[in-house]
């Protein structure tokens, strides 16, 4: 598997694409995301099928592992490189067994030490903390201090995610406690230049 560190950029939900998804997300790129995340709540089951494979054209022209939100029959119809799974979502045992041996299975594990402790049993690929900062998609998110980075980074021999309204200004105190991957949302696709936006998180982590 690739080194997983950078920039995580993750798709926002349904809504105005000007310019469209898959175009946004070929920017995010260019200006140095790492992983690509395709996250979409809608019940818009032909929408998405058909985004997840725009987007996965995209990443696979930029060398970009896709990742799946929440649903693991969408990851795997649709061949994409993993799935991630929140707290109400499958088993990462039994998303391994559906995707196979070589899929990146992340778990969001909020503020939760023993949630990322149980993941990695369950063979997690990577685990996300957070939020961190007052999120705009996540409002009413638990808060999570930067120390579950320093106690994580000590016990657990896998990429950390943290997400939660991070800025360029704020994500270094959450990578010097420990954070291998920023994922973010708006910070990337909500600016007006996407490539740009994704380039001032990129420049964060040395080459």
């Amino acid at each position: 598997m690739m080194r997983l560190r950078g920039l995580y950029a993750i798709t926002p939900g349904q809504g105005p694409q000007c310019p469209p998804l898959a175009e946004r997300v070929r920017l995010a790129i260019a200006g140095g995301a790492r992983l690509i995340q395709y996250r979409d709540k809608s019940d818009d089951t032909d929408r998405r099928r058909r985004e997840v494979g725009e987007l996965l054209a995209v990443c696979r022209a930029g060398g970009v592992p896709l990742i799946v939100n929440d649903d693991v029959a969408l990851a795997l119809e649709a061949g994409a490189d993993g799935v991630h799974l929140g707290r109400e979502d499958a088993d990462p045992a039994a998303a391994r067994r559906q995707l196979g041996a070589a899929a990146i299975i992340g778990v969001s594990c909020y503020d939760q030490l023993e949630r990322a402790r149980e993941a990695r049993a369950a063979g997690a690929d990577y685990v996300a903390f957070g939020r961190f900062f007052p999120s705009a998609t996540k409002p009413r998110a638990v808060p999570a201090n930067p120390e579950l980075l320093r106690q994580a980074r000590r016990e657990l021999d896998l990429p950390l995610v943290a997400i939660g309204g991070i800025t360029p200004d704020n994500a270094p105190a959450l990578l010097a406690a420990g954070a291998d991957l920023l994922a973010v949302i708006h910070g990337v696709f909500g600016q007006g230049e996407v490539r740009a936006a994704a380039a001032a998180y990129s420049r964060l982590f040395p080459a």
